[in-house]
């Protein structure tokens, strides 16, 4: 038996004479969790029903566990692609049980009582099973869900803003409970989010899409700290733009000179993106900027910072550091790593 993997090679689909999906190719492997990341729009939720079987190729190809599911041509049926879904909705039936919630995926129902009480442990719920959906927690209700998916030994699991319906006090807890029980299970799970904290902790993979189009694909390290547009940039966390001009010791920005070289042209002109983690601050009544805004955070300050030049930065500063609105500041990119560079919107 193969192993179960995924591939997508070239995906693309339009609805009349929009294009959702444009070009999309990654692929999963076997026990590993892709989150596909983006703002509203973007063709992330398009892609995992493509994945589902939901949606039919205009081109492309989508192998899941070595066989051939769809390549604009051939489309297999959602039930035949062993592939389980967990909606935004949990989509439990309300007038089912959890254990006939759980059993609904299963053929030969009256043998899947073994089955539904393995996932019920599983997931933390061996005593529920006659318990009706309203008599639920939205956390329970989420472990259901994730049940009824897994029970038919799907190859892979697909997640649509799983957590989106949880409060905010919930979801951390959730999701790291549903990690762990996937991870346990040994699945293979391609989850959808809007949020970044989110991806990089769920996924092993992350791929960022904008507009129909998947701009990188990495771990979430490689993602937040090496981005390779200015669109990926500015999505993973709080990033502020600033000016920069190639020159022969490196890059002058309105926080110093950075010492990484490339191969534009003296002269040049890029974008930096900056971090608040990023700047350091110092008071100084001759510096380069001063104290527009700031928000506390309980354990830190956010400063905001508007430069002489007009660019406007952001930095992160502990509880203990306080300075007032308007206070004249020497603004810095501290020396930890080497901000992203960028020219027509590209990685330098």
């Amino acid at each position: 038996m193969p192993d179960k993997t995924v591939i997508c090679d070239q995906l693309n689909k339009s609805f009349g004479e929009t294009a959702v999906v444009q070009d999309v190719s990654f692929s999963l492997e076997a026990g590993k969790f892709l989150a596909l990341l983006g703002p509203s729009g973007c063709g992330k939720t398009s892609t995992l029903r493509l994945l589902a079987g939901f949606e039919v190729l205009d081109s492309g190809r989508i192998e899941i566990d070595g066989v051939m599911v769809a390549d604009g041509r051939f489309h297999l049926p959602p039930e035949k692609r062993r592939v389980g879904m967990v909606f935004q909705d949990y989509a439990i039936f309300p007038h089912l049980n959890v254990a006939e919630n759980i059993a609904c995926g299963l053929e030969h129902i009256r043998k899947s009582a073994p089955r539904v009480q393995q996932m019920l442990d599983m997931v933390g719920l061996p005593d529920l099973g006659d318990k009706m959906p309203h008599a639920l927690s939205g956390g329970q209700q989420q472990r259901v869900a994730l049940a009824r998916a897994l029970a038919p030994d799907p190859a892979i699991l697909l997640l649509d803003e799983p957590f989106s319906n949880l409060d905010t006090s919930l979801r951390a807890q959730v999701r790291g409970e549903v990690r762990a029980l996937l991870k346990q299970n040994g699945a293979t799970a391609v989850f959808v989010t809007h949020d970044q904290q989110e991806a990089m902790f769920l996924g092993d993979q992350v791929a960022v899409m904008n507009a129909g189009k998947l701009e990188q694909v990495g771990t979430p390290e490689a993602v937040f700290h090496r981005p390779q547009t200015r669109f990926v940039a500015e999505f993973m966390g709080q990033t502020n733009f600033i000016s920069g001009e190639v020159t022969a010791l490196g890059i002058a920005t309105p926080l110093g000179r950075l010492p990484q070289m490339t191969s534009l042209p003296l002269g040049a002109k890029v974008e930096v993106a900056v971090r608040p983690d990023d700047v350091r601050l110092d008071a100084d009544d001759e510096g380069n900027g001063r104290i527009t805004n700031r928000q506390f955070t309980g354990i830190a300050y956010i400063y905001e910072v508007g430069l002489e030049n007009g660019d406007c930065i952001h930095s992160w500063q502990p509880h203990t550091f306080k300075l007032a609105l308007g206070t004249p500041v020497q603004a810095a990119i501290r020396q930890s790593h080497t901000p992203a560079c960028f020219h027509n919107g590209k990685a330098v």
